[in-house]
C-alpha cells in the first residue's frame, strides 16, 4: 500500500498519498492559500490599477519619443543643454544622497541609541520634508541661504555664495532626501541587539572596530535602499529646487525644468525625450533599490 497521510480540507479529511505530494512539489502554487478568499478580484484590480495609472501613461510616453526615430531622439535628447542639465540632475542627486548617507545614519544613531530633552520633537521634524510642500520648502531654503539670508550672510563675506547656484540644488535635494535615509536605517538598529556590541567588546575589539565589523555589515544594505530612494526622489525634484537653483541654462537647470520649458515652446518631441531619458534613469535606479531590498532579504534569513 502505497504510504499516505491525512489532511484536513473544507470538505473534510482526505488521505494524501505519495504520489500526490511528489506532484505538488513539482507544480509550485501561483499563490500561497488563504483563510480569507479574494485572490481573483484583488489581483485584477492591482492589475487595472498599474495598467491604468502606471504603465500605459508612461508606455505612451516611450512610444510618442520612440515616434521620433533613433536620429530625431538623439537630436531632441543630446543637444548640449540637455547634456548639461542631466549632468547636474545626476551628479547633484548622486552627491546629496551620498551626503544624507553620512548624515541620516548619524541622525538615526542618536534618534535609536541616545535620550534627551524634546526627543519626539526631533524624530517628528525629521519627517517634515515629507509634509511640507515643495514649494514651500524651496522658498525656505532661498530665503535661509540668500545673500540676505541668515545663513548666506554669514558666509557671503567668505566669498561663498549659496543661493541661485549649484550648491543650492545640492541643499535642496540633502534637505528632501534625508528622510528616507533616517526611516530606513531606524528600524535595523532598533532592531540590532547591545548584546552583540558588548560581546565584541569583552573580546578586546575598540570602538572603531565594533561599528566597521559589527554594525556596519548589519545596517549596510539599509542604508544602501535609503541612500538609493533619496537618489531616486532627488532625480525628479522639481519644486525646491527651481526657486533656489537660478535656473540658468547650461548652468543651474536641471532635466525636469528644461521638460517644463520644452513643454511651454510647444516643442513636444524634446520634452518627450528628455523626459524618456529621466524615465530610463529613475527606472534604473528603482531596479537597483529592488536588488538591494533583495539582497536585505537574504543576507537577514542567512543571518
Amino acid at each position: 500500500m502505497a504510504a499516505c497521510s491525512t489532511r484536513f480540507t473544507s470538505r473534510g479529511i482526505r488521505l494524501v498519498t505519495a504520489a500526490d505530494a511528489r506532484v505538488s512539489i513539482r507544480r509550485p502554487l501561483l499563490r500561497e492559500p488563504s483563510v480569507v478568499p479574494g485572490f481573483g478580484p484583488t489581483f485584477g484590480f492591482t492589475l487595472l490599477y498599474l495598467c491604468l495609472i502606471v504603465l500605459i501613461p508612461l508606455a505612451a510616453l516611450v512610444l510618442r519619443s520612440a515616434g521620433l526615430g533613433l536620429d530625431g531622439f538623439l537630436k531632441a535628447a543630446a543637444t548640449p543643454r540637455a547634456l548639461a542639465a542631466y549632468r547636474l540632475s545626476f551628479g547633484a542627486a548622486a552627491i546629496a544622497a551620498a551626503i544624507n548617507a553620512g548624515f541620516g545614519l548619524l541622525v538615526a544613531w542618536v534618534l535609536v541609541r541616545y535620550r534627551f530633552p524634546m526627543k519626539k520633537l526631533v524624530d517628528a521634524l525629521v519627517d517634515l520634508p515629507f509634509a511640507l510642500p515643495t514649494a514651500v520648502a524651496g522658498i525656505a531654503l532661498t530665503a535661509l541661504y540668500s545673500k540676505n539670508g541668515w545663513i548666506g550672510s554669514l558666509v557671503a563675506p567668505l566669498g561663498i555664495k549659496i543661493a541661485f547656484t549649484q550648491a543650492g540644488i545640492l541643499v535642496a535635494l540633502v534637505f528632501i532626501g534625508l528622510p528616507f535615509v533616517v526611516r530606513t536605517v531606524e528600524p535595523v538598529l532598533q532592531d540590532l541587539e547591545p548584546e552583540i556590541e558588548d560581546a565584541a567588546l569583552s573580546l578586546g575589539a575598540n570602538r572603531l572596530q565594533i561599528f566597521l565589523r559589527v554594525i556596519l555589515p548589519a545596517i549596510l544594505p539599509a542604508l544602501l535602499t535609503g541612500s538609493a530612494l533619496a537618489f531616486a526622489r532627488g532625480l525628479g525634484e522639481y519644486g525646491s529646487v527651481i526657486f533656489i537653483a537660478g535656473n540658468l541654462p547650461m548652468v543651474s537647470e536641471i532635466a525636469p525644468l528644461l521638460i517644463v520649458i520644452k513643454l511651454e515652446q510647444y516643442s513636444y518631441a524634446g520634452a518627450t525625450a528628455i523626459a524618456t531619458v529621466m524615465l530610463a534613469g529613475s527606472f534604473l535606479s528603482l531596479f537597483a533599490i529592488n536588488l538591494l531590498q533583495r539582497w536585505a532579504r537574504r543576507r537577514g534569513g542567512a543571518a
